[in-house]
């Protein structure tokens, strides 16, 4: 975490394509130390910009991604090149609840 600290930006991505024949297109870690979170255990922000990401290199627009951290996860993912929009699903956990006054 300390060389992490030392980085530009304040997220950090790991991403690699899945090995050949897995049952995930590719895997993913996020780091975030300079928020006070180490790493997220599977950040579907991150996976928007992955998604713009891997459907450049895979020529596709649908994916199944594992998060590789502790608690780990897996998502589906689609990405609408027209409308330029990601869709996520899998299964989620409330952690907050909250509201946004205009």
């Amino acid at each position: 975490m300390d060389d992490m600290l030392k980085c530009p930006g304040i997220v950090i991505i790991v991403t690699a394509a899945a090995p050949e024949g897995s049952a995930y297109d590719f895997v993913s870690r996020i780091f975030v130390p300079k928020i006070g979170v180490d790493e997220d255990p599977v950040c579907g922000s991150a996976h928007c910009a992955l998604a713009h990401y891997w459907s450049l290199k895979m020529n596709k627009c649908n994916f199944v991604a594992y998060v590789a951290s502790r608690r780990s996860g897996t998502l589906k993912i689609h990405y609408d090149k027209k409308k330029e929009r990601v869709f996520l699903t899998g299964k989620a956990i409330t952690v907050m609840k909250g509201y946004v006054l205009a």
